[in-house]
């Protein structure tokens, strides 16, 4: 008995403190829990992010196309249009299809065709490496200081200004610097929109409100490939124009009309501001739930200032979600892995969507198909698979399927077979890839508590943007073997993906706030295992 008595007091106190942390998931589902139209009017205006960064993200697939060429010589029989090397050929005997005064391209703008893989690729490279270095540096900034809304908002007016100055770059350099600055501002804003979509509805209709922003990005590149179509006799540069000036108008509208996260003015101990926001998101008065929420509030900030060194006790320091993300083993551990699952999904995902055209097809049917694909997988993902099947066991289904079809046709080889069944191995290889990103990026928001859950999943984010960096550099060298594109994709996409195995499963879980209420919900689920 004497060994027993020092144990109750931890036991009760436990006992007591996840009530009150069950408390203020039930205030959230009270208020918001039934969907109503401000609640789906905020989720399509929130969708507009997506649809307008995936213009700037898959731009460079038109505007850094090669374009199509003539022979010009009338005795020359080694000169092939589009098919030999102009390299070989005297510039005498060749010139580009459509007027010489207009450029498709930055490829012929800026003679280009004979530059190697590194400078061509240099401007799509840039921006990608603007998406790693900008979200290492702004993502903790929406656990922080700014908010989800307004990082969305400062990120976006710096990726579409640096889009519109693109249009007036008068060489490849200057060209680089702006796709390097764009990315910076993009970096930050697919995570943003995914958390503002799930912050601010209730659990039930969660996988709905993020299916919209997937949607709405599959929409961005289908419109995009619309725009190329329509102006692809014009020069490269009004594809800036048309995408960059209406994301700019966008991000105004958003910073006087979008919602902030309520979770993040909570912990953020804007109570008020929190109540305004789920008064005006859900069917509840501002009355009507003030008492009792403020009552869950007191009692949160309390237990976030008694445990200062793992939570948001030094707002000042942007840097802080950081450390308190690595104090903890299994924060830790789940962030390597979802990093490393990211990697390795982002570099297939992204390197077939700029490796259109890459085994020979119409660049502009062959992106209509993988919009559609994106848009399908999407549908199929946030309407069926999300709500209904392990998280897991789909992602490692998706990306074994993905990644082993992507080796066979990389092995198989451009020309050796009909041009059917590698377009058709490509589109299965890239649907499955397309369900393993959707899925991922759902899954990662879920297995972080909103006090860290825009920094680690930024960071994961980055994990994806370092696949992309790689990408079009690969997708250059993959144009002669395929080994090179799509044979690397496929094994990282088959090594990578296995590694779900290690986290854990959170399908119709609540979100967690604290780390402490995170804690305890996982050991609470070791136990009824």
């Amino acid at each position: 008995m004497a060994h027993e008595s020092p144990a109750a007091p931890d036991h009760q106190e436990e006992v007591k403190v996840l009530p009150f942390l069950i408390s203020v998931e039930e205030i959230f589902e009270q208020s918001i829990g039934l969907l109503t139209l401000t609640q789906i009017l905020q989720s399509i205006f929130t969708s507009l992010s997506p649809f307008f960064e995936s213009l700037q993200t898959f731009i460079s697939i038109f505007t850094h196309a090669q374009p199509t060429w003539h022979c010009t010589g009338t005795n020359n029989t080694s000169c092939v249009a589009n098919k030999s090397n102009l390299c070989n050929l005297a510039r005498s005997d060749w010139a580009w299809d459509g007027s010489r005064n207009v450029h498709t391209s930055i490829i012929s703008e800026w003679n280009l065709e004979c530059a190697s893989s590194f400078i061509t690729g240099l401007p799509a490279t840039s921006y990608f490496v603007g998406c790693l270095l900008g979200g290492l540096v702004l993502a903790t900034l929406g656990d922080s200081s700014l908010g989800r809304k307004n990082l969305l908002c400062i990120s976006s007016l710096v990726l579409y200004v640096a889009a519109l100055a693109s249009a007036f770059a008068p060489n490849i350099w200057v060209y680089s610097v702006f796709r390097f600055l764009s990315g910076v501002g993009r970096a930050p804003l697919p995570m943003c929109a995914i958390i503002l979509f799930t912050e601010r509805v209730s659990k039930k209709w969660r996988s709905q409100a993020v299916m919209l922003g997937f949607i709405s990005s599959s929409l961005g590149l289908l419109v995009l490939t619309g725009i190329s179509y329509i102006c692809k006799g014009y020069s490269w540069r009004i594809l800036y124009l048309l995408t960059s000036i209406p994301g700019i108008i966008f991000t105004i509208l958003a910073y006087f009309f979008m919602y902030e996260s309520p979770r993040w003015l909570l912990l953020q101990g804007r109570e008020r501001d929190a109540i305004d926001v789920l008064t005006s998101l859900g069917r509840h008065t501002s009355s009507q739930m003030s008492l009792s929420l403020e009552m869950i509030v007191k009692y949160t900030q309390q237990n976030l200032r008694n445990n200062t060194s793992n939570s948001n006790s030094n707002s000042n320091n942007p840097f802080a979600s950081y450390k308190i993300l690595m104090s903890k083993r299994w924060a830790a551990k789940r962030l390597i892995v979802s990093m490393l699952l990211a990697f390795g999904i982002g570099l297939m995902y992204f390197g077939m969507f700029l490796g259109v055209g890459g085994l020979g097809s119409d660049i502009y049917l062959t992106s209509v198909y993988h919009a559609l694909l994106s848009l399908s997988s999407s549908l199929l993902a946030f309407l069926f698979w999300i709500p209904r099947c392990n998280r897991r066991i789909s992602l490692l289904g998706f990306c074994t399927l993905s990644g082993a079809m992507s080796m066979i046709l990389s092995i198989i080889g451009k020309g050796k077979v009909g041009g059917g069944l590698l377009l058709g191995m490509e589109l299965i290889s890239m649907f499955s890839a397309c369900m393993a990103y959707n899925m991922a990026m759902m899954y990662i928001v879920e297995l972080f508590p909103t006090c860290i859950r825009s920094s680690a999943s930024s960071l994961v984010r980055q994990a994806t943007n370092l696949g992309t960096v790689l990408d079009p550099i690969l997708v250059l060298l993959g144009r002669g073997n395929l080994l090179y594109s799509y044979g690397v994709f496929g094994l990282a996409m088959l090594l990578c993906g296995f590694l779900v195995i290690l986290l854990p499963e959170t399908r119709n879980q609540v979100l967690c706030d604290t780390m402490e209420e995170q804690e305890l919900r996982d050991k609470e689920k070791t136990v009824n295992l």
